[in-house]
């Protein structure tokens, strides 16, 4: 299966554009959940009217698998502004479960109550186990069980379906 990433980011500039002017979202905060949501951020800020840099966020500890995973995570920098009564945008490469967003929205909670959160994912994979939905989205996917999409980057950046067998 070949993905065109242009064209699924393009429609998510797209979209988000026009989801902020209809909802009359200025000066979002626009956060990216390390690492691929990083990088789908840094290519969307131009089409959201804001003036903040990008904040990013590690949600590592935050994990509900975080005991399965091991004793030497990854971890990278969270960086928030004050997020009280702000609209977030938040943004990952991919929804699969549901549970990396779950544990996003814990730790921006854990910083302060946003005025909203709208949720930017690049592949929606809908193979969510928990009620959570994305506003924005790039492409939804249909995989078979044993694929998983893999964002590389960020320079370049490419995405690929790759098999886990």
């Amino acid at each position: 299966m070949k993905l065109d990433l242009e064209h699924s980011l393009a429609s998510m500039k797209t979209q988000l554009a026009g989801y902020c002017k209809k909802n009359n979202i200025e000066d979002a905060i626009v956060v990216g959940i390390h690492t691929g949501g990083v990088w789908v951020a840094e290519r969307l800020m131009e089409a959201v009217p804001t003036k903040e840099p990008l904040a990013t966020l590690d949600i590592t500890f935050y994990r509900d698998d975080f005991t399965k995973a091991g004793l030497n995570p990854k971890v990278n920098q969270t960086l928030l502004p004050a997020i009280e009564d702000r609209h977030v945008i938040l943004v990952d490469d991919v929804l699969m479960s549901g549970r990396t967003i779950r544990a996003a929205m814990n730790e921006i909670f854990d910083f302060g109550r946003p005025a909203s959160i709208t949720l930017a994912i690049l592949y929606d994979l809908g193979q969510h186990e928990l009620p959570i939905a994305a506003d924005i989205v790039g492409e939804c996917l249909m995989l078979n069980p044993d694929q998983r999409v893999k964002l590389m980057g960020p320079e370049p950046l490419n995405v690929s379906v790759i098999d886990t067998h």
